[in-house]
């Protein structure tokens, strides 16, 4: 028997577990814990508990409904599933701790950013505690198998700490692919048409790209030398209540549609581009400013969209409403 500051310390712990009531359920909880990956399958429950609340939420204003919302409750279902098979399979950690990172990275892309990121990062940090648990038997019980309950908890951490550093390596990497694949399409691709010396300026009140992503930056010829620009490139596009303006001289012109739809092979090259995504994160990308996201979700759209074009491709162009004012 050893004296605490409080009392005796006995095999049933110290003076805190002796006043903390129903000892007796708490030992067995315990016990039952010490023999699962129990916190990373909590977080990986949590993870998918937030990506299905996200879009059953009733602020409906904040997420994007549709294919989004679907995938959210698909993958949050299924992170919760994998998050209960890590409490009562704790066998299968391995696999099921995988497939979890992976349906934890996938929500980003398919979802609404991850459940803005929270739903993400609690499935990555569930997945890789759950891989990295490793379970110490009990010596006088070695006959029960190896998932018996052991009072020195889980082994060593190294896969836990190591699988996010992996995983972080992987994303850096993925990142600079598109700058890579960015300049072997700029040196493989024909020379750009000559750019306007001062790039027209575009407004439109909602932009809705389809299979958006950034392709790099680049350069495009003009009377005075190279434009730096961000090249974007998607399926298709619609702008509502577009408006361009450009000057040619001392004269300003512009053009106003109801409605922009480009199809096809779409490529923007702009000198800058801001707006709001979502409607609620407003933000600005430049050539030299932040870097726009390799891979867009497809279902997201910005408003209050105002962009310097130097250039824009497309294989079809259509408006409603169009016309020409100048002054």
């Amino acid at each position: 028997m050893l004296l605490g500051p409080r009392g005796p310390v006995g095999p049933g712990g110290g003076w805190l577990e002796r006043r903390l009531p129903l000892p007796g359920p708490r030992r067995r909880l315990r016990a039952w814990r010490r023999t699962r990956p129990f916190w990373g399958g909590l977080l990986v429950i949590l993870g998918g508990t937030e990506l299905l609340l996200v879009p059953l939420s009733p602020l409906t204003v904040l997420v994007s409904l549709g294919l989004g919302g679907i995938a959210a409750i698909g993958i949050g279902a299924a992170l919760i599933a994998a998050g209960l098979f890590l409490w009562l399979l704790p066998q299968a950690r391995a696999y099921v701790s995988v497939h979890a990172l992976l349906l934890s990275v996938l929500s980003f892309v398919a979802t609404n950013l991850g459940g803005f990121l929270l739903g993400m990062l609690l499935g990555i940090a569930g997945s890789a505690l759950a891989f990295g648990w490793t379970p110490l038997p009990d010596p006088e019980a070695e006959d029960e198998g190896p998932y018996v309950p052991s009072l020195d908890g889980s082994g060593p951490r190294t896969l836990a700490a190591a699988l996010p550093v992996v995983l972080l390596i992987s994303l850096v990497a993925g990142a600079g692919a598109p700058e890579a694949r960015a300049a072997g399409a700029k040196a493989a691709a024909p020379a750009a048409p000559m750019a306007a010396r001062t790039p027209p300026t575009v407004t439109t009140s909602l932009f809705a790209p389809q299979g958006f992503t950034f392709a790099g930056v680049t350069h495009v010829p003009t009377a005075d030398g190279p434009l730096k620009v961000l090249v974007l490139r998607m399926r298709a596009a619609t702008l509502t209540d577009y408006r361009l303006r450009t000057r040619d001289g001392h004269d300003e012109y512009g053009l106003a549609a109801r409605t922009l739809d480009l199809r096809g092979d779409v490529t923007l090259y702009l000198t800058k581009f801001s707006g709001c995504i979502e409607g609620l994160l407003c933000v600005t990308f430049s050539p030299d400013g932040l870097p726009a996201p390799p891979v867009i979700p497809p279902f997201v759209f910005m408003t209050r969209v105002s962009a310097e074009q130097a250039l824009v491709t497309s294989d079809v162009i259509e408006t409603d409403g169009l016309r020409l004012d100048a002054s």
